[in-house]
């Protein structure tokens, strides 16, 4: 597949989505952890409040990085929310793969195994053929309500369309479904994390062109 870069996106774009930048992450971690903080996934990561909101931005920004590396990550000039995409298949090396790891087991302690195992079904449920994944997409609430999620997600899926491409993504939310309804997801059967909270799987196929 080829990659998300700026050229293939066509961005910046018309609503301001861009690429983020390397020094701009910590910030767009920091939106992504007050976007997700009261999120029953990431309740159940990081069951006390105190320790959920100074510890998730730490694993935000893990996420971030690695798909600076291996996808992209959208954000405006405001800064007022992320989408983090990638390729289907994400491919680390040992040595990456292995940071990921212990800085995961630094972030969640014993807790580390427990998250691993839950979420394994739902891995193991994405889709074998080529598509595009939506792992992460939030709005800082101070922005919600002026269509910042839906600009991080035009340029992605346009470029899904030109090129035949589904997307795919896990809600967390089930109150957020009408919301991707609207462009162009369908709903699949949920999913359990083991040990947590329900997430509802979203397919979007490309229309045919004529």
């Amino acid at each position: 597949m080829d990659p998300l870069d700026a050229f293939s996106l066509g961005l910046p774009d018309a609503f301001g989505v861009r690429l983020a930048t390397r020094r701009e992450v910590p910030a767009l971690a920091r939106v992504l952890a007050r976007a997700f903080q009261d999120d029953p996934v990431y309740e159940w990561i990081f069951p006390d409040a105190e320790q959920r909101e100074r510890r998730s931005p730490g694993m935000f920004e893990m996420f971030a990085r690695q798909m600076l590396r291996h996808g992209a990550v959208l954000t405006d000039d405001a800064m007022r929310g992320v989408a983090l995409w990638r390729p289907d298949r994400l491919r680390l090396g040992l040595l990456e793969d292995l940071g990921f790891k212990l800085g995961m087991l630094r972030l969640l302690g014993r807790r580390a195994s427990v998250i691993g195992r839950g979420f394994a079904p739902i891995e193991a449920r994405h889709p074998r053929d080529p598509h595009v994944y939506l792992p992460l997409i939030g709005t800082d609430p101070a922005h919600q309500g002026e269509g910042v999620g839906s600009a991080l997600l035009g340029p992605v899926l346009r470029m899904c369309d030109a090129r035949g491409l589904p997307a795919y993504l896990e809600s967390s939310k089930e109150d957020n479904i009408p919301f991707y309804r609207r462009h162009g997801f369908e709903l699949l059967e949920p999913l359990k994390i083991v040990g947590g909270p329900t997430v509802w799987p979203m397919t979007r196929v490309a229309p045919r062109r004529p």
